[in-house]
């Protein structure tokens, strides 16, 4: 009778995927806690708070870079989100099944397993997210064939070429959406004498992004506080200033690609021209991604089918094969 959940937990959003029902839950990774560390709110109704909260309340993310930051706060956040999947009245324990970023260590990866299980789950497994991306995007892991993913989150990159169900080189790096929305956050300070929030500079990313420049720009209007004199002030940005804005961070992530890339054995890297390069994630949905790939590595880049869900749909074809995919998976009793 036990339930399975599947958990992408990322810095940013954490999916619930549930065998036979789909993604049940896509919420933001945010709590609330007051002064005296009681947990006020979390998810959606937390990530309202950010920047809105009195002094004597903290809205803040317990997940850095894909990993553990708070241990408390995210096996609380952990439990909220299993309670709200098997609903109130369940008595059986789940077994749970986690993402976890491609460089975790293995002090990391206890602690994932450890939380799931506190926060309620019969067994707690954890796989590597470019592995569940992988399989997220429909692609046959098992084969000997040599396929490339680059899992683009909020907090990190996972750069993985995967042939026989195996990761046979990888990297990853917290480098993400997280970080080009810091690093448009500095360019309008810097260029505009005007400070914006996180949440502003993510919607300035997702509306006029792009990762390369365009001849015929995108505009936006922007609100935020004048760093000189205090007061509310609009400016216009453009999708050319945001790709100089977030230049710096894109080089870091095909960095990454090159590095796997200059690891991989050479007959995988025939794979890899043939097949492409897989894209997931929901930072690389930003405009133009691919094509600024394809450009640095001379490899055609694709873009998986639904990219932001592969990571939490792979969650759930694993836990429905976990005989068949067991080499992959990392197990706690």
């Amino acid at each position: 009778m036990a339930k399975k959940l599947g958990i992408d937990l990322g810095t940013t959003n954490i999916l619930v995927f549930v065998p036979g029902k789909g993604i049940i839950l896509n919420e933001p990774s945010v709590v609330a806690v007051s002064e005296d560390n009681k947990i006020l709110a979390i998810g959606m109704e937390a990530k309202t708070m950010i920047g809105r909260t009195p002094e004597n309340i903290i809205a803040y993310r317990p997940m850095k870079d894909g990993v553990i930051a708070d241990y408390r706060v995210t096996e609380a956040m952990l439990r909220y989100y299993i309670d709200r999947a098997l609903g109130r009245w369940n008595i059986f324990k789940p077994d749970v099944l986690i993402s976890v970023p491609a460089g975790v260590t293995s002090t990391e990866r206890r602690a994932v397993i450890e939380a799931a299980i506190k926060a309620g789950a019969r067994n707690a497994y954890v796989v590597k997210e470019p592995i569940l991306a992988a399989i997220g995007a429909g692609i046959s892991i098992q084969e000997a064939t040599g396929h490339m993913i680059v899992d683009i989150g909020g907090g990190t990159t996972d750069v993985a070429v995967i042939s026989l169900g195996g990761i046979v080189a990888s990297t990853s790096i917290k480098v993400a959406g997280n970080k080009m929305d810091i690093a448009i956050t500095d360019y309008i300070k810097k260029n505009f004498n005007l400070v914006i929030g996180d949440k502003t500079a993510e919607d300035i990313k997702i509306t006029v992004g792009s990762a390369i420049s365009l001849d015929e720009e995108l505009v936006m209007s922007v609100k935020g506080r004048d760093f000189v004199l205090g007061l509310p002030r609009t400016i216009e940005i453009k999708t050319n200033e945001v790709v100089k804005a977030i230049s710096k961070e894109l080089r870091e992530i095909i960095k990454a690609v090159k590095e796997v890339l200059q690891e991989t054995p050479p007959e995988l890297s025939s794979d890899i021209i043939d097949q492409g390069i897989i894209m997931t994630g929901g930072s690389s949905q930003l405009r133009n991604f691919p094509e600024l790939m394809f450009r640095r590595t001379g490899v055609k880049a694709v873009l998986a089918k639904e990219a932001y869900f592969c990571v939490a749909k792979g969650t759930g074809v694993a836990l429905e094969h976990l005989d068949m995919y067991k080499k992959s998976v990392i197990a706690k009793k």
